[in-house]
Formats: structure tokens, sequence, C-alpha cells
């Protein structure tokens, strides 16, 4: 396998291994599509709740300048950027074992689907202790008092920093702690994951030959994959978010529950429209975030010179029967 990714990648990027210029491409491309984001995030913020998109913008312009709009966009940066170079990464990889394990199985969006879902949980798992620490950082004792939420527990410890929550998490639940509430994240990122990859290479398909390389066919690939991706697993995340911020709520209507006991609860008493509450405001986020990091990774393999994954599959099946076909005598 290594020898037909070396025979399909030639000399180009660096000397360095196609994994590791995947994983490179992967980072940049999350980095710079949550940079690319950070105002709109930073407008979606309780402090900024009833004053709309444009008033926001006013008010933090007008208090805060241009650095405003990317106060807090650091630490997101340092959680995005190894969760997507995984991400596309582990993508990659899953297609090409894949291909090699099934070699008549069909090139085609459905390989990106499942390639995509597979990825998407390979990425969590090893991620999300990050997600974890960033989630009760926020939500500790000095934000729950600010926010006036009376349930939450005064005696609670307040984390020094990331490494302080997770020593701390680590001491009292060992590893188990760190993984704590992580189904219902597999549960949205396994259909997400999958879906995003499945509509954008879908939509590639459409875009004649010779426009598939240009920027603005990507992005809008990668626009309409983000939108179909969210709205169809966007009650996913809305369960999501409830469970984690169950502990400061008083309604108990989720409780022991599950993720898809939630969702019949939350459509059977609150209404199947509370299941999409706020999609077109995360539409602002999600849509130009898939679309930009898609573009910017498809960028970043060509700088890399990352082979086509046609390119690699060939080579690697070409190789695979090489190994095992039979030798013939002269």
């Amino acid at each position: 396998m290594e020898r037909a990714r070396e025979a399909a990648a030639g000399e180009g990027g660096g000397g360095l291994p196609l994994a590791v210029r995947e994983l490179v491409a992967g980072g940049v491309a999350g980095g710079v599509a949550k940079t690319a984001v950070a105002p709109l995030e930073r407008t979606r913020r309780a402090e900024f709740h009833g004053s709309g998109l444009v008033g926001s913008f006013r008010t933090i312009s007008r208090t805060e300048g241009l650095l405003g709009f990317y106060r807090g966009n650091g630490a997101s940066v340092a959680r995005i950027v190894p969760y997507a170079a995984l991400h596309y990464m582990a993508y990659e990889e899953y297609r090409r074992w894949i291909i090699l394990g099934f070699p008549n199985v069909e090139q085609g969006p459905i390989l990106d689907l499942v390639a995509g879902s597979i990825a998407g949980g390979t990425a969590v798992i090893c991620t999300y202790p990050l997600d974890l620490v960033r989630t009760k950082l926020a939500y500790q004792v000095k934000g729950a008092v600010k926010l006036g939420l009376r349930e939450y527990k005064p005696s609670e410890k307040v984390y020094k920093g990331i490494l302080d929550c997770v020593k701390t998490i680590y001491r009292q639940n060992g590893l188990r702690g760190l993984y704590r509430g992580m189904a219902p994240s597999l549960y949205g990122i396994f259909p997400y994951s999958g879906l995003k990859f499945y509509f954008y290479e879908t939509m590639k398909t459409y875009v004649p030959e010779e426009h598939r390389k240009d920027i603005i066919a990507k992005l809008g690939c990668g626009s309409v994959a983000g939108l179909l991706g969210q709205t169809i697993t966007y009650p996913l995340d809305v369960v999501r978010r409830q469970m984690q911020v169950q502990a400061f709520s008083s309604s108990n209507l989720e409780k022991g529950k599950g993720t898809f006991g939630s969702i019949a609860m939350i459509a059977k008493h609150q209404g199947w429209r509370q299941l999409f509450s706020g999609l077109s405001i995360n539409y602002l986020k999600v849509v130009p975030s898939v679309a930009i990091g898609f573009t910017v990774y498809d960028s970043m393999k060509v700088w890399l010179k990352v082979p086509s994954r046609e390119d690699v599959a060939i080579a690697a099946l070409t190789e695979e029967r090489s190994n095992t076909a039979p030798a013939h005598s002269s």
C-alpha cells in the first residue's frame, strides 16, 4: 500500500508521506474555515442576543473594533484544527481501505458517504475530550452566575484552564470521564459527516469537467453540501445541546430518554418545529464554513501535490493484484 501511494504521489510534497500531507491540508482547511466565520460566531453569543445580525456587527465594531470580531477565535481554531485534520485524512484513508478490501465497489458518492461517516466518528472519538473541556469551561461557575442559572451548584470547581480541567476530570472519573456525553455527538456526526461528503461529491458530478477546479464551482458545491447535510441532521444537534445544558435547566423532559427518545419527546411536547429551531440562523455559519473548508482542502491538496483519489486507488489496486497474481514461468 505504501509503495502504491508513493508511486501515485511522485516526488512532490517535500517528501512528506501522503497521510501527513492530507493531515496538513485538512488542518489548514479547518482553521481557515473557522476563522472566516468567526465574526458570525461572535454575533451569536449571549451578550448580543436581541440585537440582530446588523446590530451586533455595529455594536462590536463600535466598542471593540476589528479585532473584536475574532475574540475567542484562537481557542476555537485550536480545537477545530486537529479535528478537521483527522477528519479529512481519515476520510481519504478509509476510502482507500474500502477500495482495497472491496475492489469491485463502485467509486462514487455512496463510497464517500460511508467513508465520510466513519471518518467523522473517528475524528470525534480522537478529539472529544477537547470539546468536553471547552463545554465545561464555558458553563463553569463564573459563567453560570453571570447568566443567573440558580440550579448550578455553586460549590462546583472553577477550572483554571484547559490543562487543569483535563487533570481534574481524569483524577475524578478516569478516562471514561473525558468521554462522558459522547454518544449524542457520534449520533449526529455519523450522518452529518457522511452526508456532507456525499452531497459535495455528488454536486461535483453536475459541474462540467472543465470547471471542476474553479473556486466558484467548489464553493457552490460545498454550500449545497453544508445546507443539505445540516438540514437533515439538525434535530440531532438540537437534542445534543439540550442534553448538554440539562444540568442547568429545570426541565427533566429528556432525562433518561436517550437521544432518539428525546427527539420523540421534544416533538410531542414542543412540536416538531422545535427540532429545527434556529436552523436558519445556523445556516449563516455552517454553509459558508463547509464551502470554505472543502475549497481550501482541495486547494491545499493541489499545493502539497497530493495525487487524485483515482490515481492512488488505481495504483493501490494494481499493486494488490500484482502481489496476488500467480507467477508465470517464461
